[in-house]
């Protein structure tokens, strides 16, 4: 039977280990540890909550503090999670070119997120952070510094790889590093307990700050104060910041590790592909890239070897990054094809869509309350539409961006269910308009059309003169493209 969870920040960890069945070699037993399975969807769930609580636990973090800290995403999205169920406000400063997605996320858990120029990388989102920090009197978190980061993947993901693998032992754990938070706590915790467990650390390629063997330069405080000279921009986002974290140096300095394993960018993008169409499984260009060294050692693996991989994150963080550069928003060919295989319900007028047959007589109350609502002299902008359609949402974005104001009729909104009213209108204003889509716009009682037809009214502006024929108000001084507020599945070429 399922736990009942005191909040949601119980359900962090105890995330699955997964047998990779199509894609490793058949002389091995390769396996993955899906960090997705975390509440937030990565890895950095553990670590919020561990530096959060270490640092209630110690005093350090007062309530109502606002926590501040630098991220390329996941430790922000964690920690945003982490301080909207504990109630601390959240501002996370970040580098502009990492994935949008990120920021609506936090944005979307109510953190604030200030963005620093690209050219900065990640020292200038950290330097920010330090300065907010200090200018505000804000806690800052120090994830690429701070132990309770290590300490949770010790107490924590160490402890559920060893039980995973406790009948058969494991042999070779492969992972990235981006704080260094997993390397640390996970490679203590196996060095002490499972010392034939090979650790083998990915980086990528072009961008090898480990396996260079040159130190970090750092000033007199002990922070870095420069780019790691070996630094390269690379496409992983999350792994690999282009200085080495602080967590990072007691496990050079106790070679904690076997051997360092360089991945290809490309690679990377083709792995994570790879477990998504071959295993089911969506994960991150920082998995794929953990994934591509992971196959790496099963090449060259005794037979029987166990091998478990770490699979940071999902997908969902990587929609406006290269990863899906390639993924069709419209239809193939092949799927075209597909949809001229059968008659009905197609785009290109080549076939005919069955339309639903109704041979009951209008409604007069309905036909009275179209005439009405057409005829309102004080409303002369009316819109039938649906609570539950992006096409309809578009269009009041539309009103507000230009102040236009409008009554909307949603049809399907509880106010028009009963007796099926909202059902008549629709039939009314079909035999009306022909059309048998909404949203409908009127202005003045006369059909303007649907969405993309008030855009291009808007665009030629023949809209204008509707509404000054009709004494409508709307704010002339708004220059804008309307199609840019259409769905974002959904934007003409």
């Amino acid at each position: 039977m399922s736990p009942r969870y005191g909040s949601i920040l119980d359900t962090i960890g105890n995330t699955p280990t997964v047998r990779i069945n199509n894609l490793g070699p058949a002389h091995v037993n390769l396996y993955a540890k899906i960090e997705a399975f975390n509440p937030m969807g990565s890895v950095k769930d553990r670590l919020a909550l561990g530096v959060i609580e270490d640092a209630e636990r110690r005093g350090e973090l007062t309530p109502g503090q606002t926590v501040v800290e630098a991220t390329s995403g996941n430790t922000g999205i964690g920690l945003a999670m982490v301080c909207a169920q504990k109630g601390y406000p959240l501002v996370v400063t970040m580098a502009e070119n990492f994935s949008v997605e990120r920021r609506k996320l936090m944005r979307f858990l109510d953190a604030q997120v200030v963005l620093t120029p690209a050219a900065e990388k990640g020292s200038g989102m950290v330097a920010k952070a330090e300065e907010l920090a200090q200018e505000h009197g804000w806690w800052r978190s120090r994830q690429f510094e701070n132990p309770a980061n290590a300490e949770i993947h010790a107490r924590t993901t160490a402890v559920e790889i060893l039980e995973d693998f406790a009948d058969v032992g494991l042999d070779y754990w492969v992972t990235g590093f981006g704080t260094g938070g997993t390397l640390n706590g996970v490679s203590r915790v196996l060095r002490a307990r499972s010392p034939r467990t090979r650790i083998l650390v990915c980086e990528p390629d072009n961008s090898a700050i480990l396996a260079s063997g040159i130190a970090q330069p750092r000033g007199a405080d002990g922070n870095h104060n420069q780019s790691h000279p070996a630094f390269r921009p690379h496409l992983m986002q999350g792994w690999t910041p282009d200085f080495v974290p602080k967590l990072i140096e007691p496990v050079l300095a106790d070679q904690r590790f076997d051997a360092f394993l360089g991945i290809n960018g490309q690679e990377a993008l083709r792995c994570t592909h790879e477990l998504a169409s071959r295993e089911g499984i969506f994960v991150g260009i920082s998995a794929g890239a953990t994934f591509a060294g992971a196959l790496q050692v099963a090449a060259e693996a005794s037979a029987g070897s166990h091998i478990l991989c770490m699979l940071p994150d999902t997908g969902e963080r990587y929609l406006t990054t290269p990863l899906f550069e390639d993924v069709a928003v419209d239809m193939t060919e092949e799927e075209l094809t597909l949809s001229r295989s059968t008659p009905g319900y197609r785009f290109d007028g080549g076939g005919s869509t069955p339309a639903s047959v109704d041979t009951a007589e209008l409604d007069p109350d309905a036909k009275r309350e179209v005439a009405a609502t057409l005829a309102d002299p004080l409303a002369p902008v009316v819109m039938f539409s649906l609570e539950w359609c992006e096409f309809c949402w578009s269009v009041r974005k539309v009103f507000d961006r230009y102040r236009i104001p409008y009554r909307a009729l949603d049809l399907d909104s509880t106010a028009y269910q009963s007796d099926d009213q909202g059902g008549k209108i629709r039939a009314v204003l079909k035999a009306q308009t022909g059309w048998n889509t909404l949203p409908l716009i009127f202005i003045g009682g006369e059909f303007v059309g649907g969405c993309t037809d008030l855009f291009d009214e808007i665009k030629s502006g023949s809209l204008f003169n509707r509404l000054n024929a009709h004494d409508a108000d709307y704010d002339a001084s708004v220059v804008t493209d309307p199609y840019t507020l259409l769905p974002g599945w959904l934007h003409p070429r």
